[in-house]
């Protein structure tokens, strides 16, 4: 099979098109046939070494992607031969033809859901299903404002945001990334360049306050989340490329919240719960991926570098 490996850590040109065995099945374990593969910013990070991020080389990138099952090993019973699915997860990585997983990183993809778009819900649903639910905990009713609305995350944060009866604020950088938000369903959606985006969220409140913020580049604007929070107002972190300064007072003064949030660290039960959540929504129309730019897995390094711009809209793909 045709796979993407990472011979040593660096810049995109690392990311080499080889030719590799096929991956074959052992027990309680499943091969799936890739159709799709979604690339996220984290595996930037990882192939470059960057934000505490690294691993042992040689390795193929990737945990997204979708498929078809391909063969599955003794002991596996909750799909076949034929399956279509989509991957939380792989044990031998998913930029290539074919992917070892367990049972555990696969869930079923609807047939009304295109393959594209099963490679795009992995980490970015889970990661904005997390971050509502399971760290700020939101209420139908409460404000939230997403940064970088435009991207993965963002775009996933809005669709459940609004399904759950919240009032969205998204934030985007460009002209086409604000409409595509409103699309998706926000309420209200500013320009993240503008000096005055936060006080205009805060103004489009009832309470001239927000009381939960996605935070997708924390070492930029945590400082002045932090100001126009609500009184028990929470901020989750999702992204930071460094460090940052705060005025603890500005927690103090609105018994306001930072939440850390890593996918990592969800439980298998959470996981599972989650994902089950998901495939509902994508039958149900809810979750309803929005496909960006699609590369060629040859075109993998311009992957890397298209999905870290800030122009980037909707979800990067590449095709084996």
């Amino acid at each position: 099979m045709k796979a993407i490996r990472v011979n040593r850590l660096g810049e995109p040109d690392v990311l080499e098109l080889v030719e590799m065995p096929d991956p074959e099945v052992r027990p309680g374990e499943v091969v799936v046939k890739i159709y799709a593969i979604g690339v996220n910013p984290v595996e930037t990070y990882i192939r470059a070494g960057l934000q505490g991020y690294g691993r042992s080389v040689p390795y193929t990138p990737g945990s997204d992607c979708a498929g078809v099952v391909h063969s599955v090993g003794a002991g596996v019973t909750s799909v076949a031969e034929g399956d279509r699915v989509y991957t939380s997860g792989s044990l031998s990585g998913t930029y290539a033809q074919y992917t070892l997983c367990t049972e555990k990183h696969l869930h079923r993809l609807p047939e009304v859901v295109s393959f594209e778009q099963g490679a795009a819900i992995g980490i970015p649903y889970a990661t904005a299903y997390r971050a509502l639910f399971h760290r700020a905990n939101v209420q139908p009713g409460e404000t939230v404002l997403i940064h970088g609305a435009s991207g993965g995350v963002g775009i996933a944060a809005t669709q459940l945001a609004r399904a759950h009866g919240l009032q969205v604020i998204g934030t985007a950088g460009t002209q086409e990334g604000r409409d595509l938000v409103l699309q998706q369903g926000a309420h209200h959606v500013l320009d993240h360049y503008q000096p005055e985006c936060l006080a205009q969220a805060a103004a489009l409140c009832p309470s001239g306050s927000i009381d939960v913020i996605l935070e997708m580049l924390a070492n930029q604007n945590l400082g002045d989340d932090l100001t126009v929070l609500s009184k028990g107002g929470r901020v989750v972190v999702i992204g930071s490329r460094g460090t940052v300064v705060i005025n603890p007072r500005d927690t103090m003064s609105r018994d306001a919240s930072i939440l850390g949030m890593a996918l990592m660290n969800a439980t298998d039960i959470e996981m599972a719960r989650l994902h089950a959540a998901l495939v509902a929504g994508l039958e149900s129309g809810v979750v309803r991926p929005v496909i960006g730019r699609e590369f060629q897995l040859a075109e993998a390094a311009q992957a890397h570098q298209a999905i870290l711009e800030s122009a980037a809209v909707g979800k990067v793909i590449l095709l084996p």
